[in-house]
């Protein structure tokens, strides 16, 4: 029965771990029908190699630095207990890779190709694990500190803030280093529009994450007799509330609408396993509403250069969810109760700052030594062109 419990759980979180991988997809296609024509390439590209290098990171450093124990041991020893121990690391490492490819939505059309590449080594390497290992293994006593302040630990089941807000926190710090898009802005606060290439990609990107999300929140139980439809439910309500406010306030926009659900999706990672299904769909609702209000006034108001949103999206609508956890998960509002809002509050800006000043160290050297910018030349032919050699699309097909 042991034997058949080790299975069953490996065989639960590589599940998981799959689902959560396709997600990279859905972060890749989202990008791809948000720029324009002459960067899909680059992508297309970012995602998949920026995910290559999150996982040789995460692998020989990061997965270490946030639990302590690495995989430089006999291929017999990791294969113990049916290699639960690589499977969980599988899963975890797609959790990792998401910061970065959070961060390409944000910094699109304009950086460099290899010092993003640097970023997301030292970024999965040690910025996010750092802050996992005290949010997810009680490193250097915050946890225990947090207790002792308001009696209970900061809870974030599935990654509000551990994950979505310090990769939206830090792209904000690499957006406002890198700078707007050329005539993005012009003289006399003109606004140049940069529309979506595809909706119908960018709507397919966000359904893959959408679907992907279920593995993300339910499979964040890591074993299977955790496992709890709860979780389930509220992520489905969770993704409704999200999606019916951004169309209503976003008036129908496709961009808004397809980027609600993932709103909603982003805030009830932390509480999905205490609140009740009509909480979740309040703080989907709400996350839904953070995002069209903040996306708008960053984009014309702020003049804040953040091609998919992603500040909006991952960092506010995650640092909601962290706080959110604290109000809707209280037996008060019908949840299942164990959570403090002054100790979500802590917690999310423990990793608000860490992301925040993590970002701005790692992309504020980088702009130092290396530069972030493609030339004006090389964003005026798109980075398609400038950095892969080739197009899309061909301009004319061949005759043979």
């Amino acid at each position: 029965m042991e034997a058949l419990k080790q299975g069953a759980d490996a065989l639960f979180i590589l599940m998981g771990a799959v689902m959560v991988l396709a997600m990279h997809a859905g972060f890749a296609f989202l990008e791809l029908g948000t720029v324009r024509h002459k960067n899909q390439v680059n992508a297309l590209v970012k995602i998949l190699v920026d995910f290559s290098v999150s996982t040789v990171a995460y692998f020989a450093v990061g997965y270490a630095v946030a639990y302590g124990s690495g995989f430089f041991m006999g291929a017999e020893e990791l294969a113990a207990h049916n290699g639960y121990a690589l499977v969980k690391f599988f899963f975890l490492l797609t959790f990792a890779a998401a910061i970065p490819a959070i961060i390409s939505g944000g910094i699109a059309e304009r950086a460099k190709f290899w010092p993003q590449l640097i970023a997301t080594a030292v970024i999965v390497g040690f910025v996010y694990p750092f802050f996992e290992g005290i949010a997810w293994n009680q490193h250097f006593g915050v946890q225990a500190w947090i207790q002792r302040l308001t009696g209970v630990e900061f809870h974030d089941f599935a990654g509000s803030v551990v994950v979505h807000a310090v990769g939206g926190w830090a792209a904000l710090s690499a957006v406002l280093l890198l700078g707007a898009r050329s005539n993005r802005y012009r003289q006399g606060g003109a606004i140049s529009a940069h529309p979506p290439s595809s909706i119908p990609f960018l709507a397919l990107g966000a359904w893959i994450l959408t679907v992907g999300w279920f593995g993300f929140n339910v499979m964040s139980a890591q074993t299977l007799d955790k496992i709890s439809g709860l979780v389930a439910v509220n992520s489905l309500m969770a993704m409704v509330g999200g999606t019916l406010v951004a169309l209503l306030l976003g008036r129908n926009d496709p961009g808004f609408v397809h980027n609600g659900p993932l709103a909603g999706l982003v805030a009830v990672c932390a509480g999905s396993d205490l609140m009740h299904p009509l909480g979740a769909l309040v703080v989907g609702a709400a996350a839904g509403a953070i995002f069209v209000t903040m996306f708008t006034l960053t984009q014309n108001k702020w003049k804040i250069d953040d091609v998919l949103g992603v500040w909006p999206l991952h960092g506010l609508c995650g640092a909601w969810g962290g706080i959110a956890a604290g109000i809707f998960g209280t037996r008060a509002l019908g949840g299942l109760g164990g959570v403090h809002l002054g100790a979500q509050l802590i917690g999310t800006a423990i990793g608000v700052a860490w992301a925040t000043a993590g970002g701005a160290l790692v992309y504020g050297l980088l702009k130092a030594t290396m530069g972030l910018r493609l030339s004006q030349e090389q964003e005026f032919d798109g980075a398609d062109l400038s950095i892969h050699r080739i197009r899309a699309t061909p301009e004319r097909e061949a005759n043979w």
